[in-house]
């Protein structure tokens, strides 16, 4: 019995101490780490210019349909 509970003890400190240091690396990585500012001012700006330019594009259609849906609900009273 007590060379399993040394087992035991053993096991659960050797796991307790790679845990701590995965967790003391993991948000040493996360301190580390300095982003990408233009990369996402990229993405913004180009998400911006897609969804004005599909706008501009489906805007008329868009209006349209919902201007005959709300036509075919007054039609119903």
């Amino acid at each position: 019995m007590k060379s399993i509970s040394k087992t035991l003890i053993r096991g659960e400190l050797l796991f307790r101490t790679k845990l701590e240091l995965a967790h003391k690396n993991f948000y040493a990585q996360l301190r580390d780490e300095q982003g990408d500012v233009p990369g996402w001012v990229l993405v913004v700006l180009m998400t911006t210019g897609l969804v004005t330019a599909i706008w501009t594009i489906a805007a008329p259609r868009l209006t349209a349909i919902l201007k005959n849906s709300l036509d075919a609900m007054n039609g119903i009273r």
